[in-house]
């Protein structure tokens, strides 16, 4: 595996992935485009095995450390939810046994879920560098193998698939609009995309109270926030990976930042116009189109990723009375 993925790479990670996970279909929105004034069609993750993208990585990155490592027992990885879960559903396909540190603010039906797969649940901070220091000394000390949430090869490889069915299903698209955590879903995607299409163009998407990518081109240099807030939890990550860095910089077209109120629409309109239950870190690309920021007509044809679905039924709740 080179240290960053290609096309290669991620076709490779197809291969390994098929009958494994769902190929999500795209799906269109006559209410929706009309709202955001483009041909809009919809990349719903949220209709993945364990709900959200990251079983494609995880899944990846597991069956490489299986193939590479044929001894290793247990696995170790720092997630806010989503990762974990597939990391856990990973382990478990492969016959090994997971451990999982999370933030004491993750939120419960995530958790829940990590543990249904068989995974341990331990809790430890709020910070991402805090359960991801933990996960790193939990392998050291116990010689488990460390699944990093997203700057690894392999993971952003397996991310990356999304980017081939788009183009394998709308050949004429013109730009795809993703979600920007650590950064992994968007590196994979836009990896796929730029080196076998690369007139289509990628934009990144955070909420305002965690834009460490808009930061970190604003400044020309990978930018660590103090802290970061937002309902979308699972992109409040402190800063980009090391890995993902360069490769936003190099092919992600242009970086939005939505509020949390335009997320929440966001959420609102996909559940009562397309009928899906997006998590708000998920409803954040919509969010982007929706806001009339990107400089569209009528004729793009643009696809929205919809990375996960987990949301606890409380914070529906709160959505749906928004």
């Amino acid at each position: 595996m080179t240290e960053r993925p290609t096309a290669q790479t991620i076709r490779q990670a197809r291969e390994r992935l098929s009958g494994m996970i769902h190929h999500t279909p795209l799906v269109a929105s006559q209410s929706l485009s009309s709202l955001v004034g483009a041909d809009l069609r919809l990349k719903p993750e949220n209709l993945q095995v364990t709900g959200s993208f990251k079983i494609r990585g995880a899944l990846n990155k597991v069956a490489a450390v299986r193939q590479s490592e044929p001894t290793v027992q247990t696995v170790v990885t720092a997630s806010s939810g989503n990762h974990g879960q597939a990391v856990a559903w990973a382990a478990r396909h492969f016959g090994l046994s997971a451990h999982v540190v999370v933030p004491k603010t993750a939120p419960a039906i995530k958790v829940a879920a990590a543990r249904a797969f068989g995974a341990d649940v331990e809790f430890c901070g709020t910070r991402s560098r805090e359960r991801l220091d933990r996960a790193r000394e939990l392998a050291r000390i116990n010689g488990y193998v460390f699944i990093p949430p997203y700057d690894d090869p392999a993971i952003m490889s397996g991310q990356g698939t999304i980017g081939l069915e788009i183009l394998d299903e709308w050949p004429d698209v013109d730009v795809v609009v993703a979600p920007i955590g650590g950064g992994g879903l968007i590196s994979g995607i836009a990896t796929a995309i730029k080196e076998t299409r690369p007139h289509v163009r990628v934009i990144g998407v955070e909420p305002t109270g965690a834009a460490k990518a808009w930061q970190s081109r604003r400044s020309a240099r990978r930018v660590e926030l103090p802290t970061t807030e937002s309902i979308a939890d699972g992109l409040i990550t402190l800063s980009l990976g090391h890995l993902t860095h360069p490769i936003i910089e190099q092919y992600v077209d242009d970086l939005v930042t939505v509020s949390d109120e335009e997320i929440k629409e966001a959420f609102w309109l996909l559940l009562t116009r397309t009928k899906l239950v997006v998590e708000p870190s998920g409803a954040v690309s919509v969010a982007a189109l929706l806001s009339r920021r990107l400089v569209l007509d009528p004729k793009t044809r643009v696809v929205a990723v919809l990375s996960g679905g987990n949301v606890d039924p409380a914070v529906v709740s709160t959505l749906s009375a928004h």
